[in-house]
């Protein structure tokens, strides 16, 4: 078997036009494929630099590889490897911040891409503003080499400005509501800090388009290194597994028009994806979180485990049942047939999707996954028992303790705080309570009208456990 992809002298070379920060398995499952094919059916050099704005390991891993990696559909029975030739190059912003704004200022790159996760925007998620507190926006704001995403995107626009380069796109791919906007106000507010001439620059020739990405890719695992290796007859250190679905809506908006071919690749352009992000948003990722908050209180490992237990069957088709009436639906969606896909998508059982991995950073997701629903639920005066059930098992996730007693290894930026706030003494209403009472998650107004339906649930959770509560529920 040989060692690494083979070297490959035939490879295209494709000049970069695409800078993409957090370089992770999801955009090289998702993003990479699209830019690959967009270019294969329509030309232009789009190639992409990845930037790992933390960890080296995935540019230490690709680059024996000359950048090329395997990406690997994961159906039932059918199980398609593909090879991925779009990377120029990765750089590792911690080792090196000059050369990641050396990359962004070039003027042939037209796209800076990004998958950051909520977390990374630096934001206040109740709110979608700015943290100014943020340590990271605090180093920004002091220094010419940043080291948050948002740091890098002003600091390279800034850059530009001054050598009479135009800006680039701002091209989101995270699953934030009205993405484009947020990374729009975070960094037009930093860029203000800073200099407010640029901000005024930013603001009128810069473009920040809305998306909404979908696709499940399972964290890589030593097993799937070891599996594609049987597959390709080579020994490839940084796969990416994903599902075959595969959706794209993009709000056309890019500097000049400038873009590869996406719709060519099977990208849906479009003049608004508010539709599309809030039925992504609501019925995928508000089903995700909470199938995996109970899924693994109730001790599910996956997501195919977890929804193959006819009491979590019900439990997704009750939250479904309470978030459809939230949702306007794009058009030519049947959102009850979408649902039958979403359910069919998560019982694939060649996709490994932990609940410990979709449960991570859940103070970050919580607001516009499942609170944004219970917000419009509340007002319409619609009945939310799965939902609020939900909210209750994440309080119960992040106290750090599951149902048999074991420690919970939670894996959140306010990790600290959520502990601090479920001491092991404490009802599971003093726990509600101290949890509604941080801002950075609920604000004032949507606390109290959760204290008492999130407190029920709590009550039910503690007491009966997820699985048996989640039957409750939904009886």
């Amino acid at each position: 078997m040989e060692a690494g992809l083979p070297d490959n002298a035939l490879k295209p070379i494709s000049a970069t036009g695409i800078v993409h920060l957090g370089l992770g398995a999801f955009f090289r499952a998702f993003g990479c494929l699209y830019v690959a094919d967009a270019m294969a059916a329509s030309g232009g050099d789009w190639g992409i630099v990845g930037v790992s704005l933390r960890s080296p390991n995935t540019r230490d891993a690709l680059r024996p590889q000359d950048w090329n990696y395997t990406a690997v559909s994961l159906a039932e029975n059918d199980v398609v490897p593909r090879q991925i030739d779009v990377l120029n190059d990765v750089l590792v912003a911690p080792e090196d911040p000059m050369a990641v704004l050396a990359a962004m200022i070039d003027p042939a790159v037209k796209i800076v891409s990004l998958t950051v996760t909520e977390k990374g925007y630096c934001h206040n998620s109740a709110t979608g503003t700015l943290n100014p507190d943020h340590p990271d926006v605090q180093h920004d704001l002091g220094h010419d080499l940043p080291i948050s995403a948002v740091g890098f995107l002003v600091r390279a626009l800034q850059r530009r400005r001054a050598a009479g380069i135009a800006p680039f796109t701002v091209l989101s791919c995270d699953n934030l509501p009205e993405n484009g906007r947020v990374v729009r106000g975070v960094v037009l507010d930093m860029a203000r800090r800073i200099d407010p001439e640029l901000a005024d620059w930013i603001a009128a020739e810069g473009r920040f388009p809305c998306t909404m990405v979908d696709r499940i890719t399972p964290a890589t695992t030593q097993g799937d290194i070891v599996r594609v290796a049987s597959l390709t007859g080579v020994t490839d250190a940084a796969p990416v597994m994903h599902e075959p679905f595969s959706q794209w809506a993009i709000e056309d908006d890019f500097v000049g028009g400038e873009r590869p071919d996406l719709a060519a690749a099977g990208a849906e352009m479009v003049a608004d994806v508010t539709a599309h992000e809030h039925m992504k948003l609501r019925m995928l990722n508000g089903t995700h979180s909470a199938l995996a908050y109970t899924g693994y209180l109730a001790g599910h490992e996956t997501i195919d485990q977890t929804i193959s237990d006819p009491v979590f069957a019900a439990f997704a088709r009750a939250l479904w049942a309470e978030i459809i009436p939230a949702v306007v639906p794009p058009n030519g969606i049947v959102l009850d047939a979408y649902a039958e896909t979403l359910f069919a998508r998560y019982a694939n059982p060649a996709i490994r999707h932990r609940t410990w991995q979709i449960a991570m950073d859940g103070s970050q997701k919580l607001p516009q996954r499942l609170l944004s629903t219970l917000r419009e639920n509340i007002a319409a005066g619609r009945p939310s028992p799965c939902l609020y059930l939900a909210v209750a098992a994440w309080m119960r996730y992040v106290s750090g303790t599951d149902e048999t007693g074991q420690q919970i290894d939670v894996r959140d930026p306010l990790a600290e705080q959520l502990r601090g706030a479920a001491a092991a003494d404490d009802t599971p209403a003093d726990i509600v309570a101290a949890i509604l009472s941080m801002r950075e998650i609920f604000d004032e107004d949507l606390a109290g009208q959760l204290k008492t339906p999130v407190t029920q649930a709590a009550q039910l959770l503690w007491a009966m456990g997820a699985r048996q509560s989640a039957q409750e529920v939904t009886a």
